[in-house]
């Protein structure tokens, strides 16, 4: 079977994401949708030792119906120096730290970015290749499909010659599960069961970007990240 995940780009995503992508072929990411302000496309959670803290990217103004493709990064505030500063005064005790200094320098020291979804799909892949991720990455608005919601998944799965789709546990709530069955696709959900590890910064907390577990687990991410079972139905 060819497996399929299909998944918005986010903001430096937390350890689920890359355990997704490590669990098929071929990962797409959904770009050419609707851009949803105060979303996880624009911001992320670090572990500070105030405990958590947003880091956001500002974003130009756009009209309702832009999609994420299009969606441009504002000039108005230098934002990744800022973050680069924030997430290095807060993990620079981290085991692991200097290990991974060259991951931050290379998201925000080395380019100038303008456009929200190609530095997002640049960090998602640049932190899935550093975790031995060979899956292939495809962007959306490449595929030129058509279709909405369910409709808009399964033409982009068949478009790709997969018939097994893979998606996160909260789109049960409105995936239609026959329209998979009939366009004979197999349905699965990714289940996040992940242990604790050692985490500097107080309070154990899961929902932060995949730098906390990199800064803090070192090689051994690669380990404990892909670790999620999958509920076929």
């Amino acid at each position: 079977m060819k497996k399929i995940a299909i998944l918005q780009s986010n903001y430096i995503p937390w350890k689920g994401v890359f355990d997704m992508m490590n669990k098929v072929d071929t990962f797409v990411f959904f770009e050419d949708v609707d851009f949803t302000k105060r979303d996880w496309r624009t911001r992320n959670k670090i572990k500070t030792s105030e405990g958590e803290v947003w880091l956001t990217i500002p974003v130009k103004k756009a009209p309702r119906g832009t999609k994420i493709c299009e969606i441009e990064i504002s000039q108005d505030e230098n934002w990744q120096e800022k973050h680069y500063k924030t997430i290095t005064q807060y993990y620079k005790r981290a085991k692991y730290f200097e290990d991974y200094k060259w991951l931050l320098e290379k998201i925000y020291l080395e380019k100038k970015w303008t456009n929200l979804s190609e530095f997002n799909i640049f960090t998602n892949t640049l932190i899935a290749r550093e975790l031995g991720i060979k899956t292939e990455f495809i962007n959306s608005k490449d595929l030129n499909t058509t279709g909405t919601k369910d409709d808009k998944l399964i033409e982009i799965v068949k478009a790709l010659k997969g018939d097994y789709y893979l998606s996160g546990p909260a789109a049960k709530d409105y995936i239609v599960n026959e329209k998979f069955e009939k366009n004979g696709i197999k349905l699965a959900y990714i289940k996040y069961n992940y242990p604790e590890y050692s985490q500097i910064n107080g309070e154990f907390n899961h929902f932060v970007t995949i730098l906390d577990v990199l800064f803090n687990m070192g090689k051994e991410t690669i380990n404990y990240i892909f670790t999620g079972d999958i509920e076929e139905i």
